[in-house]
């Protein structure tokens, strides 16, 4: 058994379907061949035993009360009539001319009535013959025999046909199986050397190839679920790519400004006090810089937010807090803050107040000193209003992608994670987040939730 299974292990799975799918076409094969051939020798033994039955019938008919003796004696040929005798259930009322027919005591029995009349195989004149026993009269019974050599022919004709019937069918059973193993698993032969070259070339950007006006099966929806796999694959890969990439870009500035003031702070002897004040300064401003950046990176890279700290969080409470928040870090911007309603939603209570805090930082920043942010809370929509100079067309596709600064921002700081993260935020918190010009001017940020 183990050998076994290790054996059909080691077969690739076309050969196992094919080799399934031949035998159980071979069995049927050998299952119909075999019922064709016993029907076909039912028939004709049974159309002998008609003949025989209709040749005793008219014996009875002509010999009835005559004493047991040889009615016809020639059947060697196969065009003579049949054989028949009668023979007495007594053997000494047994004629003097013997028998041509075997007279067993079975016969005897059939002639005293004890005994069905009944067919049996026997050889006259050194031909195979069947012959009917069966009642005649009182006492006595008769024998009618024939020769069946054209039943046994057609018989060993018939097995040999249906023999090469079932191995035609059984050699077709397997090249059928095999050809429909080989089309039906195409698809997954395609899959297989697909995730084979991703595997060996790192290639995300392979695809099954289907052909034109296949209907929708079970492999065809593989194919297509592995090449949507494979889609969501290579834009991971695209992102990590340049994630990395643009990391490493956004880290090189404060990283050599990190390098310049610590040389500097190295040569402190030559420097006056005021020279080691800016460069300390510098030095602890980009260390926070390069911090955040950090920090931002390793927000991003979380995909969800942790099960075990998701509540039930009031959200106008938290917008104030982080609204008060805000006023403390712009002293310059004025907040205008409203809640209409205070719906509850399911959530990280940091999370969110990252989400918020975020979005109320980004339009600060664009708000000219002493301009309003607006902030609106309703019962489904969070609303975040600036009246900034608004984001140009051609850059609002991009606003919530990572490390993406338009021309306008570049002078202020920040590195152009903010929005990202509040965008990976809102979305696991199954709420969506959107940015677009306000009706007057400004930007405007739109964060919707289910209620």
């Amino acid at each position: 058994m183990r050998a076994h299974a290790a054996w059909r292990r080691r077969r690739p799975l076309r050969t196992r379907l094919a080799l399934v799918t031949s035998a159980a076409v071979a069995l049927v094969t050998l299952g119909i061949c075999a019922a064709g051939f016993t029907i076909i020798r039912y028939e004709l033994v049974h159309q002998l035993d008609l003949t025989l039955t209709q040749h005793a019938t008219l014996v009875q008919q002509q010999h009835r009360g005559e004493p047991p003796q040889v009615v016809y004696g020639e059947c060697g040929y196969l065009a003579a009539p049949a054989c028949t005798q009668i023979v007495p259930a007594d053997p000494a009322a047994d004629p003097r001319t013997p028998y041509l027919l075997p007279v067993t005591p079975a016969t005897r029995e059939v002639a005293a009535g004890r005994r069905a009349g009944y067919y049996s195989e026997i050889s006259v004149s050194g031909h195979p013959a069947r012959m009917l026993t069966t009642p005649f009269g009182a006492g006595q019974a008769v024998q009618v025999a024939l020769r069946s050599d054209t039943v046994q022919q057609g018989v060993r004709q018939a097995g040999e046909l249906m023999g090469a019937v079932a191995g035609v069918g059984i050699l077709a059973a397997g090249l059928l199986g095999y050809a429909a193993a080989r089309t039906g698993l195409a698809p997954v032969a395609r899959l297989t050397a697909t995730a084979e070259r991703i595997a060996a070339t790192r290639d995300a950007g392979v695809r099954i190839g289907l052909p034109p006006g296949r209907g929708e099966d079970e492999l065809t929806r593989l194919a297509g679920a592995f090449n949507v796999m494979l889609d969501a694959l290579e834009a991971s890969v695209t992102a990590q790519k340049r994630l990395v990439a643009d990391a490493s870009h956004e880290l090189r500035t404060p990283l050599t400004a990190l390098r310049t003031n610590a040389e500097l702070l190295a040569r402190a002897d030559r420097l006056t006090s005021e020279q080691r004040a800016r460069a300390t300064a510098g030095l602890q401003r980009q260390l926070r810089e390069v911090s955040g950046l950090v920090n931002d990176l390793i927000e991003l890279a979380r995909d969800e937010e942790p099960q075990q700290l998701v509540e039930s969080v009031r959200l106008a409470s938290l917008v104030e807090h982080c609204v008060d928040t805000a006023r403390s870090h712009w002293p310059q911007v004025t907040f205008s803050y409203q809640a209409l309603d205070d719906p509850t939603v399911s959530g990280v209570p940091a999370r969110l107040s990252r989400l918020v805090g975020n979005l109320l930082d980004n339009a600060a920043k664009f708000s000219p000193p002493g301009g309003p942010v607006e902030i609106t809370l309703t019962a489904t929509t969070l609303t975040v209003r600036d009246h900034g100079p608004g984001i140009a067309p051609e850059d609002l596709p991009y606003v919530f992608d990572r490390f993406y600064r338009s021309t306008a921002a570049r002078r202020l700081p920040g590195s152009g994670l903010g929005l990202a993260m509040a965008r990976q935020i809102a979305k696991a918190h199954n709420m969506t987040l959107t940015a677009g010009p306000a009706p007057t001017g400004g930007t405007e940020f739109r964060l919707v939730h289910s209620p």
